[in-house]
């Protein structure tokens, strides 16, 4: 029959291992985060102007993402586009962003020009887009740039959205 103090040590060592196996697994599961080459498009034949359908050029680029998570849903990285930028990417109840600044964005009248912020939004679907899914490589969502309202003279901030699809190729 085992005493009290053995039951407390054998409890203790149990717990401790408990613990500490533990969170090295959450901090180290590297299904959760995005890595890898992605092939990102934009499709402007559905995008919208302020919130009127106004056809735009279709973008296509080349990702490549590393990010690392401490949770599933909470991870952070970096992306890299061959489009010439690199921003920060990072994950919020399941949806996924980035947002990076684009310089002289809007051409003004004048011959000056305005900047711009691009934000990408997406998560995880089914490849139709008709079901969150968490475990597909087709990521799919929103491509959204504004400017500030008052550029070029105007007291109107212009906004674009246009669909965006994130697939992983490599």
């Amino acid at each position: 029959m085992l005493r009290a103090p053995a039951l407390a040590t054998i409890a203790a060592v149990a717990m401790l291992n408990a613990v500490s196996t533990g969170a090295i697994a959450a901090a180290d599961h590297p299904d959760w985060g995005l890595n890898g080459t992605y092939a990102a498009t934009s499709n402007g034949e559905w995008a919208r102007k302020n919130e009127v359908f106004y056809e735009q050029e279709s973008r296509r680029s080349t990702w490549a993402i590393t990010t690392q998570c401490s949770y599933p849903g909470e991870c952070t990285g970096t992306v890299q586009s061959d489009g010439g930028w690199t921003a920060p990417i990072y994950q919020q109840s399941n949806v996924w962003y980035v947002k990076h600044a684009i310089d002289n964005w809007i051409p003004c009248p004048d011959g000056g020009s305005a900047p711009g912020l691009q934000t990408f939004r997406f998560k995880a679907m089914t490849p139709e887009g008709a079901y969150a899914d968490p475990a597909s490589t087709t990521l799919t969502g929103e491509d959204i740039t504004t400017g500030p309202s008052g550029a070029c003279g105007v007291n109107k901030p212009v906004y674009i959205n246009m669909p965006f699809k994130l697939v992983k190729i490599g």
